[in-house]
């Protein structure tokens, strides 16, 4: 008795034995992809060797017999015997066989068996000794008759040839026949046909696995792609955390104090924190889960922003937006627009004694979106201010993630002085999900 139970969630031996099957099917076809195949024919060609000197040494050169006993039977054959010519009465015996001539014909037989008698009737001629009987025609001369008894002769002879022929093909046939084999000639033609599987394995196997391979690599380069984007929306998030608390604690500092030196620009400041505060805060969640948004909600937070800024500037401050109706429905990622606002002033404009002019535009330019800051501060990476280009590298990463080659950021400096920056993107209309 033993102490084996098959429980419901234990497998099988068969279950067990596919299993090991698969596992060493998949391992030997892996192996095979990996060589090349110069490899793989010259181990084939040593497999071939290997098999025929084992087939010449013990125990596989061993040999043992097989008896085969079948006898076919051959169906017997008679000779034809034509019908004779008269001849004249005459005795001959030559070559094995006795003739006689007597009144009533010719007879013709072996020297084994015994004399032919002539026939008294037709009927028992054909009881006789096997022989032949030529019956002569009245008043046949002796030519005739010897030429028929000649050919007689030679026919009877004919057929006594092919009846010992038979007869000792028989006796062949009826001998048994001894077939030898020998342990290991199977060999070399089974080491042939596993050579020949194996090559069907590694052509099938190796499309499998290129297909496999680039299935991975797909979905590598998928969470790669993810990966990025997470990396470079928390860069702009950190960014975007450090910006505006700055800018919201000196937006409330200078609030506080024009509330006691000039209390209708103070009002006018609060009022465009509050906008900007009520376009910013509900979009962020919105943007990070979309990855885009409508221009139009972007330059409702510039708008306030230069404000407030114009306000804390002063007359040092001038700026201009134009970007038509049409335009203010295309997509275009968060906060790209904001930050290239935020650098034109805080390293062109504000370093500036007598500042300068701040440009925002939209223009369709050969079937895609160029949206402009341009300033007329310093000019690029002239202010003490100078940042260290993170802001410009990330904006170009998360370019690079949504759009890949086909969206860029180019950085020039027109005639006049200043930083112009243009962001350029497929030309698309964003679809709104709010309810």
């Amino acid at each position: 008795m033993t102490n084996e139970t098959n429980h419901p969630g234990s497998p099988s031996r068969w279950s067990r034995a596919c299993g090991a099957y698969l596992r060493a099917y998949h391992a030997y076809a892996g192996w095979l992809v990996s060589i090349t195949w110069r490899r793989f024919f010259g181990l084939s060609l040593l497999l071939i060797i290997s098999m025929a000197i084992l087939r010449d040494m013990p125990p596989l050169s061993w040999t043992y017999s097989e008896i085969v006993a079948d006898v076919p039977k051959r169906p017997g054959k008679t000779a034809h015997v034509p019908k004779p010519k008269p001849s004249e009465s005459k005795k001959n015996s030559s070559d094995g066989v006795d003739i006689s001539i007597d009144e009533s014909g010719v007879h013709i037989s072996t020297k084994a068996g015994p004399p032919v008698q002539p026939p008294s009737e037709p009927a028992s001629a054909e009881a006789t000794v096997p022989g032949v009987t030529i019956k002569l025609p009245p008043g046949a001369d002796s030519q005739v008759v010897k030429d028929a008894v000649d050919e007689a002769r030679q026919e009877v002879l004919a057929a006594l040839e092919e009846a010992k022929q038979e007869a000792a093909d028989a006796a062949e046939e009826m001998r048994p026949r001894i077939r030898t084999h020998k342990i290991g000639a199977s060999l070399v033609p089974l080491a042939l046909w596993f050579i020949l599987f194996s090559i069907i394995i590694k052509v099938s196997y190796k499309g499998k696995v290129q297909a496999e391979a680039k299935a991975a690599q797909a979905t590598e380069v998928a969470e790669s792609e993810s990966l990025k984007r997470q990396v470079v929306e928390a860069r702009m998030a950190a960014m975007q955390a450090q910006v505006e608390p700055h800018f919201l604690f000196n937006t409330l500092a200078s609030i506080e104090h024009l509330i006691e030196t000039d209390p209708p620009r103070a009002g006018k400041m609060q009022r465009n924190l509050i906008a900007l505060l009520r376009a910013s805060m509900p979009t962020m969640r919105e943007a990070n889960a979309q990855g885009t948004r409508d221009l139009g909600r972007e330059l409702a937070m510039i708008r306030p922003y230069l404000e407030i800024l114009k306000v804390r500037m002063e007359e040092r401050l001038q700026t201009e937006v134009r970007v038509s109706d049409g335009l203010l429905s295309a997509e275009f990622p968060p906060m790209m627009l904001q930050s290239l606002v935020e650098n034109a002033i805080k390293h062109g404009l504000e370093p500036k004694a007598e500042g300068g002019l701040l440009t925002v535009s939209a223009e369709i330019v050969h079937g895609k979106l160029a949206v402009t800051v341009a300033d007329t501060g310093l000019g690029f990476g002239k202010a003490e201010t100078a940042g260290t280009g993170i802001g410009l590298s990330n904006i170009r990463e998360r370019l690079a993630l949504l759009y890949g080659n086909k969206a860029s950021l180019t950085v020039t400096e027109p005639a006049s002085g200043g930083t112009s920056v243009t962001i350029t993107l497929p030309y698309a209309v964003h679809t709104s999900t709010e309810t």
